[in-house]
């Protein structure tokens, strides 16, 4: 059985911890309340957003006095109203350069603080409509993109975040397939995947799947851990919904030997939840599933089960695990 002592570190979407704080809280407020979290030892930034009031050098110090890891940073094009028609894909060159500026400065932001993981979610880059995009010259530019971003500073590592759709009506990158081309066409050896649960599910495929096609044609540089119901991107708690496929995703991750972060990317200010409260809970479901994991992981009887496609045998045997043996 795996050494859970040396478990994956935690981290949480900053942003949640915004709730119930007065005023207009900075970065700093939003850290020093994920600190007060135990098990939480990681967060990642957003970029801008998350240096309107502070440099690169400030956020690296507290980041460290709130005994947090920097885990990287996630660029976020959407609070900037130009890039409403797209990014790396907007019609105006001038804009799609800019979109690659704010990039590159977020790159070097990274470097200053020693980070090395940069999340790319581009939700703009799509359309609404039929006969609104050139698909192909969409692609183009976005494969250009990745090429000048990776190679900006070929020591952070890249990730491609992909979701079906939101804010676009349809995303550029809508599914695993679709982001493992871009992977292969860019030809860049830091680039890579990040996985959202919930954005998997809503793609409708298998958490477990998707990380495993990632590992054979690309590279798992992040996890994002919720639940949902498949049907938006709900970022409901860890295990919630899912126990069953989390579990699954778990033990594919030990499989794989994946070590980097595990980050709740949940909403507890959509249903008004306390949300130090919430990141507890998403910490005991994380490693609750995760000791389950590790018992399934080198189990003889469930391996045979799977080789024969016998799901009534793998059911009974998962059940145990996570429910306790029947009677």
């Amino acid at each position: 059985m795996p050494d859970l002592s040396n478990r994956h570190r935690y981290a949480a979407r900053l942003n949640a911890f915004k709730t119930g704080l007065p005023g207009n809280p900075t970065a700093a407020d939003m850290i020093a309340r994920a600190a007060q979290v135990e098990g939480l030892g990681a967060a990642d930034l957003n970029y801008p957003d998350h240096f309107a009031d502070h440099t690169a050098a400030e956020l690296s110090q507290i980041l460290t006095s709130n005994g947090l890891a920097l885990n990287g940073l996630a660029m976020r094009y959407y609070t900037d109203p130009g890039f409403r028609l797209g990014a790396f894909t907007n019609p105006d060159p001038k804009v799609r350069q800019a979109a690659l500026d704010i990039t590159k400065r977020g790159l070097d932001a990274l470097a200053a603080m020693g980070g090395r993981l940069m999340t790319l979610w581009m939700g703009q880059d799509g359309v609404d409509y039929s006969f609104q995009g050139n698909y192909m010259r969409m692609w183009d530019d976005t494969i250009a993109a990745l090429k000048q971003v990776a190679d900006h500073n070929p020591d952070i590592d890249i990730a491609i975040e992909y979701k079906p759709n939101e804010p676009r009506a349809y995303a550029l990158m809508p599914d695993i397939g679709t982001t493992l081309l871009a992977t292969r066409e860019a030809e860049r050896a830091n680039l890579g995947v990040t996985l959202d649960f919930a954005h998997v599910l809503y793609a409708d495929e298998i958490p477990a799947h998707s990380a495993r096609l990632t590992g054979r044609h690309s590279r798992l540089l992040g996890v994002h851990l919720n639940d949902g119901y498949g049907k938006r991107d709900d970022g409901l708690m860890v295990g919630s919904v899912h126990p069953v496929q989390t579990v699954e995703l778990f033990v594919e991750l030990e499989r794989m030997g994946y070590e980097g972060v595990i980050y709740f990317d949940t909403f507890p200010d959509h249903g008004g939840l306390d949300p130090t409260a919430e990141a507890r809970a998403n910490i005991m479901m994380a490693e609750r599933l995760r000791r389950i994991a590790s018992r399934l992981v080198d189990n003889a009887e469930l391996a045979e089960a799977i080789a024969r496609q016998d799901a009534t045998v793998s059911l009974g045997i998962v059940a145990d695990a996570l429910y306790g043996a029947g009677k």
